[in-house]
């Protein structure tokens, strides 16, 4: 991976990236999970390139913070490789070896640190305006509509796809920030599971995950578990288990 900071290196991040612009500029469309159900939930068949889209754990526990990233690195794995991917990190916790094992290799990750939300967003608008990346990831806490109306706007522009990773705190001002509205296209929960012991694999078993399409434009909101998504990025519905609707959210 490549640590970028912003004053003294933007310039190099800069003329890395206008060497990589000659690949092209992404298509339009959209990226299919390759699961019909989770397809099908969604208004163009899988995830729209060229847009702006959250995850977030289920919860402030670290796990499903974790499980979250995991389930985000399956999808930058199979999206426009071998472009690579900007990703605007709030803390020194993202791990390597994890990304890898979801298909998403460290040559294709460059990291750029931001402190707080403010610059986490300059970074992750700065960076949608090149076409040579696959997308644009940002981790934040905290996304006002006006901004996320700006990151969708830029995404749609470039072609790039954005992503905000939200890094979810305990306490009112948090679950405020949960629920309130903004322009991601679309928002997903991701939330650990206990693993499939009925699989040959040792120890725990399978990893599985509970992944809920919580908000989506024109779309279906919907639940699933599946297995955590493997070297190639992809995730599968669990055997045992269809799809099912996500209850209405409650209104407090």
């Amino acid at each position: 991976m490549v640590e970028v900071g912003k004053n003294d290196q933007l310039a190099a991040l800069r003329r890395r990236l206008a060497a990589l612009e000659g690949v092209g500029r992404a298509t339009s469309g959209a990226l299919p999970f390759g699961v019909l159900a989770i397809d099908d939930a969604l208004t163009c068949g899988g995830l729209r390139l060229g847009a702006l889209h959250e995850v977030a754990g289920a919860g402030p526990d670290e796990e499903d913070g974790a499980v979250a990233a995991a389930f985000l690195a399956g999808i930058l794995a199979r999206l426009r490789p071998p472009l690579p991917v900007l990703w605007c990190l709030a803390a020194g916790d993202l791990y390597g070896p994890g990304l890898a094992a979801r298909g998403l290799g460290p040559e294709r990750v460059i990291l750029a640190r931001a402190s707080g939300d403010q610059e986490m967003l300059w970074a992750m608008e700065e960076g949608l305006k090149s076409p040579a990346l696959a997308a644009v990831i940002g981790e934040i806490e905290a996304l006002p509509l006006t901004a996320s109306r700006r990151l969708q706007l830029a995404a749609e522009s470039s072609g790039v796809t954005a992503f905000a990773l939200r890094r979810w705190h305990s306490g009112e001002r948090a679950a405020r920030q949960r629920a309130a509205p903004n322009a991601a296209v679309t928002r997903w929960r991701v939330a650990a599971l206990p693993g499939d012991l009925k699989t040959d694999e040792p120890g725990i078993g399978r990893p599985r995950w509970q992944v809920e399409l919580w908000r989506c434009r024109g779309g279906i909101p919907a639940s699933w578990t599946v297995e955590a998504c493997d070297a190639t990025g992809h995730v599968s519905l669990a055997a045992e288990l269809g799809d099912r609707p996500l209850a209405p959210a409650r209104v407090a």
